[in-house]
């Protein structure tokens, strides 16, 4: 269990500081991936969404035989990220600069995988 312990304390504290920032920086994103962003409530939405997850994975790391079944909901929010930027980087719509930080979702969706069965049972 102390390794899930750790998986899912690191990717929440990771999450935090890489998402947190992301409220500040709205038009800086605009400008260094162009065209501007022109529905603000779908940026905020989603990093409001993903910060959300980070103190999930948190609280699965608080406490992993008792959160266990949130497991696989968090390892579906990594691989559904990692799905949607590989189809986008495979259909050109994305460059690899913008797919490549899917690639720490896709390291934490493997150990969150090899974490499910060391994280015990509540019962």
């Amino acid at each position: 269990m102390k390794f899930t312990r750790i998986v899912f304390t690191f990717a929440g504290m990771w999450g935090v500081l890489v998402t947190l920032p992301l409220y500040f920086l709205y038009d800086y994103v605009g400008r260094q991936s162009p065209p501007a962003i022109t529905h603000p409530e779908f940026y905020y939405g989603f990093v409001g969404v993903t910060l959300t997850w980070q103190f999930v994975f948190l609280l699965i790391g608080a406490n992993p035989a008792r959160y266990r079944a949130i497991i696989i909901p968090a390892i579906l929010e990594k691989v559904s990220y990692v799905l949607a930027t590989l189809v986008l980087f495979l259909n050109h719509r994305i460059s690899t600069l913008q797919a490549l930080p899917s690639a720490s979702d896709l390291v934490l969706a493997l150990l969150f995988i090899a974490a499910f069965p060391k994280a015990g049972s509540a019962g």
